[in-house]
């Protein structure tokens, strides 16, 4: 079975404790980083396979964090979270690797609801 792991990559802290508590309630075990150097050092010492990143980050933004992580192990499920989507990012999303995207504030339902996806469609790769 899949360790159910997330990590929330994002610089706005009430925006990673918010999702941390959502998801933990929900029984999956999350990792917060705000910075792509704290979450690729997490991703150093730790399975995670389902992501979700914030765009606007210092250091590098979301598209080349994710880029990188997928990289590195290309079964991670990514998703990036915006307050500002225009259809250029978006495209540039999906060409990185992002399974989907959610405009801020997301709906924790939404989340909720991609996380479990994510967690079944890798149940289902590992399956296979």
């Amino acid at each position: 079975m899949i360790e159910k792991r997330i990590l929330v990559v994002d610089d706005d802290e009430s925006i990673c404790l918010l999702l941390k508590s959502a998801l933990v309630t929900r029984g999956y075990e999350v990792f917060t980083a705000d910075n792509p150097s704290q979450a690729l050092q997490i991703l150093d010492n730790n399975t995670v396979l389902v992501i979700f990143i914030d765009l606007n980050l210092p250091e590098m933004n979301g598209v080349e964090l994710c880029r990188k992580i997928i990289k590195r192990n290309p079964l991670t499920i990514a998703y990036a979270i915006t307050g500002d989507a225009s259809h250029f990012e978006l495209a540039e999303c999906k060409g990185a690797g992002f399974e989907d995207y959610f405009k801020k504030p997301a709906r924790l339902l939404d989340i909720f609801n991609a996380a479990e996806r994510a967690f079944e469609k890798l149940e289902r790769w590992k399956k296979s």
